[in-house]
């Protein structure tokens, strides 16, 4: 196949004015912004360092830092006891050194996270912003699987014009006849303006949280930064919107779990015009994600309204010839770009 550059990318989305352009962000949009943060390696190397028995022998027999492959092994391993009726203490055990796992990394993408928005240089900011916006112009979605904060800090600082994330705020006294500066609002809650949504957190992101009759969005209160908010309901228990099972099969069910979840990942389903990534690999615990561009291809059906194709970013020739071995599980027109000419962050 071909390898493209982002300037093709581009010249497409000028020759195609009708047609809406989206984009789905993968760990590689974070890592390229600070690889030293956001890659496997770094999670890795925070979670080895936690004081956790059973997690140190877990990392140190399971020789890989990627953990969707841990949780699977961990999930496989659990499933063989009861199969076999092994010991049910040292399944429980296995089941909860799993929790921890889950709950470590993302303690980790915390603690790992820039301290606040202004961290990231204002010129990073402005070039990601107007990668963004160039997508949203054309009457795209934008979709993430990540878990960080960068996304949000780049739309919200620079104010990217008709960015919605489906949240917004309801009057709590609506019976009341009172003075608007009386008012009293409740705090951001997602599906107010989901009608208008074109952002969306496909596997959760750090400000959302579930509190089992809504889905609230933590914000900067004046008071602390955000990620200082985030961090004090991680410290009563509350953990983020957050999908790390292993398989595709195990991070479907976990989205069809969470009404904020299955409608970000059902807007994927539904998408129509053309699909742009960036930083995202298709590994085989993506098969959902391949899974949801299929369906919005029509499973390569003859109509009208569809997605037609897709633009997958690549790093290397190792990623290059990973997406030309798969092509045949896309229902839809593949091409293949020099990711790194995106120049995401300048």
């Amino acid at each position: 196949m071909k390898l493209e550059n982002f300037k093709d990318v581009r010249d497409s989305i000028e020759k195609n004015q009708s047609r809406a352009f989206h984009l789905l962000l993968g760990n590689g949009f974070s890592m390229a912004y600070d690889p030293n943060i956001f890659s496997y390696n770094a999670l890795h190397d925070f979670v080895t360092k936690l004081d956790d028995k059973d997690l140190s022998i877990i990392l140190d027999v399971i020789k890989t830092q990627n953990f969707e492959v841990i949780m699977q092994h961990l999930d496989n391993f659990s499933a063989l006891i009861a199969a076999f009726e092994g010991d049910l203490g040292l399944r429980k055990r296995v089941d909860k050194a799993s929790v921890n796992l889950k709950s470590s990394l993302l303690n980790a993408v915390k603690a790992l996270h820039p301290e606040h928005v202004f961290e990231v240089p204002e010129e990073k900011s402005k070039a990601c912003s107007r990668f963004l916006k160039r997508f949203l112009d054309s009457g795209g979605n934008i979709f993430s699987t990540n878990y960080d904060l960068l996304l949000y800090w780049v739309l919200m600082r620079n104010s990217v014009v008709n960015h919605v994330d489906g949240c917004g705020r309801e009057l709590e006294n609506p019976d009341e006849f009172v003075p608007p500066e009386e008012q009293e609002w409740s705090e951001l809650i997602w599906g107010k303006n989901r009608d208008a949504q074109n952002v969306f957190y496909v596997h959760g992101a750090l400000p959302f949280f579930d509190t089992g009759t809504a889905v609230t969005k933590e914000e900067y209160d004046g008071y602390n930064n955000l990620l200082e908010n985030i961090s004090g309901r991680m410290a009563k228990g509350e953990y983020p919107i957050f999908v790390t099972a292993g398989d595709g099969q195990q991070k479907l069910s976990h989205i069809k779990h969470n009404e904020y979840l299955t409608f970000c990942y059902e807007n994927l389903c539904n998408a129509e015009g053309s699909l742009v990534t960036f930083g995202f690999n298709f590994g085989k615990y993506d098969e959902h994600i391949i899974k949801a561009i299929n369906r919005a291809a029509k499973h390569g059906r003859k109509v009208k309204d569809k997605l037609w194709s897709i633009y997958i970013g690549v790093y290397s020739d190792s990623d290059k010839e990973h997406i030309e071995q798969i092509e045949d599980k896309f229902k839809c027109k593949v091409h293949i770009f020099d990711a790194k000419t995106a120049r995401v962050w300048g």
